[in-house]
């Protein structure tokens, strides 16, 4: 954009006013136009990893069990179809539970309620994490010490064992049942997301330190842009990878957590076919041999985390490149 002088020679300070804006918006659409390449060449580079083809597939039958449940399974997973504690067969591949139910159908169901509730509970884990982590590294100062205290206070606190109290308290409490609105599922989302927000909001915090004096926000705070706009639309982006692999990786510790308090009787409850729940209700047969009613729950619990986790390797690597 040229600058025009009138016939004094004095610019107009209008016009260098529209040039200089001109000159900034050129840039944020440059660093647009390169961020949206950068992507695309990140998503090529995923789709050509095996761990990441492996575990998107893994996944995504999972995905396809929680979506369809009844309509894909054998049998009803939530009435009696035989023999109570039947062996594996050709009938009922993963063999019966000890009502006569079908363990095959009840794994396939099953994947519904911990693929509602962990995914769920990482994103808002992720969510308050990353909005707390980004304010305590850009702002530093008192701020970051005040919030960094209450942060390594929380991260002292076993996840399960404070998840476990807090459900506890819940059948009694008139406060928690409001905030839940009734629902068990919604109250241990809201769980777990507030006990994932200190761990996100710790790595957060270090990406951001790690952006907040280089060039192109000293360069933001020249032009005098407000804290929030540097934060969401400057150092955002360029700290947006390590946000989606602790996504990733939170989602995976997520089914872990709310398996472990579903186990313990403090999660979903009858009569879902959820995971954690069919190995606490299986768990006293196997001192009479009957294996078969926990093995396979603990094994879909496996193999869903392990494809989660090799999506979170499978992006980490292509980020850190």
């Amino acid at each position: 954009m040229s600058i025009e002088s009138d016939t004094s020679g004095v610019v107009d300070p209008e016009l260098m006013i529209g040039a200089v804006e001109a000159g900034e918006s050129s840039v944020l659409e440059l660093a647009d136009i390169e961020r949206k390449q950068a992507r695309r060449e990140n998503w090529r580079l995923l789709r050509r990893r095996p761990g990441f083809l492996l575990g998107s597939l893994v996944v995504g039958f999972w995905v396809v069990c929680a979506v369809f449940e009844k309509r894909i399974t054998p049998y009803d997973p939530y009435t009696y179809t035989t023999k109570a504690t039947m062996h594996p067969n050709a009938e009922h591949w993963f063999g019966t539970d000890k009502i006569g139910r079908d363990i095959f159908s009840r794994v396939m169901a099953g994947a519904r309620d911990i693929l509602l509730v962990a995914p769920a509970a990482a994103v808002g884990g992720v969510i308050l994490g990353t909005l707390l982590g980004m304010v305590m590294g850009f702002f530093r100062g008192k701020v970051d010490l005040v919030l960094s205290r209450f942060v390594e206070a929380f991260l002292a606190l076993p996840v399960v064992l404070i998840g476990l109290l807090v459900l506890s308290l819940a059948s009694t409490s008139e406060l928690l049942q409001t905030i839940a609105f009734d629902s068990r599922k919604v109250l241990i989302i809201y769980v777990v997301a507030l006990l994932f927000t200190p761990i996100v909001a710790r790595t957060v915090r270090a990406a951001v330190i790690a952006e907040r004096d280089l060039d192109y926000v000293t360069s933001a705070r020249l032009r005098g842009e407000s804290g929030a706009f540097i934060m969401t639309r400057e150092i955002f982006p360029n700290v947006l990878p390590p946000i989606i692999v602790e996504l990733t990786v939170r989602i995976g510790y997520a089914i872990f957590t709310v398996s472990t308090l579903t186990f313990l009787g403090v999660g979903v409850q009858r009569p879902s076919p959820d995971w954690g729940l069919a190995i606490s209700e299986g768990r006293d047969l196997l001192q009479a041999g009957i294996w078969w009613p926990v093995t396979f729950p603990a094994m879909a619990i496996a193999t869903l985390v392990i494809g989660v986790n090799l999506i979170a390797d499978s992006i980490q690597t292509v980020y850190e490149r």
